[in-house]
């Protein structure tokens, strides 16, 4: 990005974080008992509160010193719990919007008693704050813990027999980063190792950050074990943190096979596997050469008994529609990650999470083996997926 595009997705991101923080504090204040002295601290910490996620975005950049981690881990979590706030104070206020509409179309008045609006309207706010903790401090908790193994059996007409009970260990979208590190990833590590896998998938977002600085965090995963090695492709975040030096570290020190519109052919038990991967369909804005392409991932590719393809961003699926894919892995969307958003994005995303059949593809959308962002996870746990063919 250039410096003018850096300051004015700032200033995009200021307007919108204080006007959201604003329509919750007046929402709150409306029904609160306080001083002038005390409406006005309210209001500098809700302002306050609300320059959070603009410091978050403008720390980036310095992700893996500790001062910065800090300051990210802290503005992540408020935004996080903001979130959660600000989306309840919401439903709250078009549920009444709607009662005060059915109540009118009926010609009947809701009582206009002052007191009784004020005592409503506080025991409203102290509901949706207590909720807004119990969801918050659900999600911090679920967050920081392993995440479970979640096995799916797929079923691929005309498998041949030496396939059957092939073992893939998909990890995906594991951001390590300001809040995520070499401990965290040792964990993925001992997890993935235990399921002793024919191959492991990790389908993007791997990191938050530059090379120089969070290759000893990322270090650990080295020594991902399986009988027939561990294959990459990038997802978005790869492009914001320098997505080429990331695939070269993956390649050289991580010991990886990167495919970037590429494939790689293996033998299984005399079976024959196609493994192919294209680059995030992000790749393109940053790198010239970038643009993610189904068709050149597997062009020249031997006739094969099963063919996989490995896309962080679902929707590759439409791109590869008619390559003979048996099955695509990928990650991205989190499931949301936490609630309520996890009830938003299942309504609005066609490719949300989990498995489905797309056209002759089996899709399957691992929900993220850590988090991004708010250190939360509710409604959506992490998962190391473990793909078992039948």
């Amino acid at each position: 990005m250039s410096q003018l595009q850096i300051i004015l997705f700032t200033a995009v991101v200021t307007a919108i974080s204080l006007s959201l923080h604003a329509y919750v504090a007046s929402r709150l204040l409306a029904g609160a008992d306080l001083s002038r002295r005390g409406r006005r601290i309210a209001w500098a910490v809700a302002l306050g509160a609300g320059l959070t996620l603009p410091w978050v975005f403008r720390l980036m950049p310095f992700t893996g010193l500790w001062w910065a981690d800090a300051l990210q881990y802290l503005g992540w979590t408020i935004w996080g719990i903001f979130s959660i706030l600000f989306a309840l104070l919401l439903v709250v206020d078009v549920a009444l919007l709607v009662v005060r509409g059915v109540a009118s179309l009926g010609g009947r008045d809701l009582p206009e008693d002052p007191a009784r609006r004020r005592f409503l309207r506080r025991a409203l706010n102290y509901g949706v704050l207590g909720v807004t903790a119990l969801l918050s401090g659900a999600g911090i908790i679920q967050a920081r813990r392993r995440a479970a193994v979640k096995r799916v059996t797929i079923t691929i007409d005309g498998l041949p027999a030496a396939l059957r009970g092939l073992r893939i260990a998909q990890i995906s979208d594991l951001h390590v980063g300001p809040t995520i590190r070499d401990a965290d990833m040792r964990g993925v590590v001992e997890a993935v190792n235990e399921l002793d896998a024919d191959l492991i998938a990790v389908t993007g977002d791997l990191v938050d950050g530059g090379v120089d600085r969070l290759a000893p965090y990322v270090a650990p995963l080295a020594d991902l074990r399986s009988r027939h090695g561990t294959f990459f492709v990038t997802g978005n975040h790869e492009y914001f943190s320098g997505a080429l030096p990331w695939m070269q570290h993956c390649a050289d020190v991580l010991g990886w096979r990167v495919l970037g519109n590429e494939h790689a052919v293996i033998d299984h038990a005399g079976a024959r596997v196609v493994v192919a991967g294209v680059h995030d369909l992000s790749g393109h804005r940053f790198v010239d050469d970038h643009t993610s392409d189904p068709a050149k991932a597997i062009a020249d590719a031997p006739a094969a008994d099963l063919r996989v393809l490995l896309a962080h961003q679902p929707k590759s699926v439409l791109d590869a529609e008619g390559l003979g894919f048996d099955l695509q892995l990928s990650g991205h969307t989190h499931g949301g990650q936490y609630f309520p958003f996890t009830r938003l994005l299942r309504a609005a995303l066609r490719f949300y999470t989990g498995l489905q059949r797309v056209g002759d593809t089996w899709l399957y959308i691992n929900a993220g083996t850590t988090y991004w962002g708010p250190p939360m996870r509710l409604d959506s746990a992490q998962e190391i997926t473990l793909v078992e063919l039948a």
